[in-house]
């Protein structure tokens, strides 16, 4: 875990206006075709697809503060941007768009994890342009999600409503499911922050349904797949933790254990912090201690502020206990996440 405060960096909600209404307005350019010096080929956009993945995954298990994140970044300019300057058909042009964006979006993704949101916003609006350049409605709606998501983290979710409903009603009848499925569960984690229990239901209801079209659909993108139903179940749990209500959220968690700790160690970590929080609703400091300290443990090894954060709530919803020994050692552990606990 980073041990930095996750609300840095410059971020203005307004700057997602103009973007996301053109994005709306007309998602898809006219032509992706160009003429210039190099010609770009199906092993070009094949090396970026690899690329992207591979960040994708190492995100995931390590976090967005790790090397990988400068090589996704250096991968983007050095080699993706020149790449549109060059020789290719409409056809080639629109997968090298499509590529270009996602990798826009994982920059974006892991400097949004680290907490400089300024960074984070110039690649999402960078992405949704180049989703829009090549045609590619399922990316479009997904880096919209994305940022709504972080318009949600900075804490206006208010946009983030606006901007969720937006990517999924511009989206619905071109996205493939499991897209149009994330879209609405970003929606319904805005609804919770603002208290809203009836729109968060019925956002996270329709994902669900859109997950179960989505295991017979034959139209899925190999870049949605980490959005699985124990990922949904996953952000579940914090949706009902932020409507206080902890019974829904434990039972929520239950269907989020198929997550595998190994590839998405962030995911798992996150949701230990959001149980043990929830435990603290309940009163119970005893579960609450106990996945405190495996939150940690999960994430020590993450380089993530994201994570550090949400660590650091927990500590802070313990305070009315403080005195007790337990939570004292919680605390130095989360000061100090690569050493153990005492026996």
């Amino acid at each position: 875990m980073e041990r930095r405060t996750f609300f840095t960096g410059a971020f203005a909600v307004g700057a997602y206006t103009t973007p996301v209404t053109r994005w709306l307005a007309v998602p898809a350019d006219p032509q992706a075709e160009h003429h210039g010096a190099h010609h770009v080929g199906r092993q070009d956009l094949d090396e970026l697809w690899a690329a992207a993945d591979d960040a994708r995954r190492w995100d995931q298990k390590y976090g967005g503060g790790t090397w990988k994140s400068s090589s996704v970044v250096a991968c983007l300019h050095e080699r993706a941007v020149p790449l549109l300057h060059g020789t290719y058909t409409d056809a080639v042009g629109r997968q090298l768009f499509a590529v270009t964006a996602e990798l826009a979006r994982i920059a974006g993704w892991s400097a949004l994890d680290m907490g400089h949101h300024d960074i984070a916003q110039r690649h999402f609006i960078q992405a949704l342009r180049m989703a829009r350049a090549g045609r590619n409605m399922d990316i479009g709606c997904h880096v919209l999600a994305t940022a709504a998501l972080q318009t949600t983290l900075r804490g206006y979710p208010n946009d983030a409503v606006d901007m969720a409903q937006g990517a999924f009603e511009r989206a619905r009848h071109q996205a493939a499911p499991r897209v149009l499925a994330f879209a609405k569960l970003i929606e319904a984690r805005a609804h919770a922050r603002l208290g809203d229990g009836r729109a968060a239901g019925a956002a996270l209801a329709c994902s669900e349904h859109l997950l179960e079209q989505a295991e017979t659909s034959t139209e899925e993108p190999a870049w949605i797949s980490y959005y699985t139903p124990a990922r949904m179940a996953a952000d579940a749990v914090e949706i009902h933790r932020d409507l206080g209500s902890p019974d829904a959220a434990l039972r929520w968690n239950s269907r989020a254990a198929a997550m595998s700790p190994t590839d998405f160690t962030r995911s798992v970590g996150l949701r230990m912090t959001v149980l043990a929080t929830t435990h603290l609703q309940k009163g119970d400091l005893d579960q609450a201690l106990e996945h405190g300290q495996r939150a940690i443990s999960a994430l020590s090894h993450v380089q993530s502020a994201r994570a550090g954060d949400y660590v650091t709530d927990v500590v802070r919803a313990m305070v009315p206990w403080r005195r007790d020994p337990r939570v004292r050692e919680l605390s130095r552990r989360a000061r100090n996440p690569h050493t153990t606990t005492e026996a």
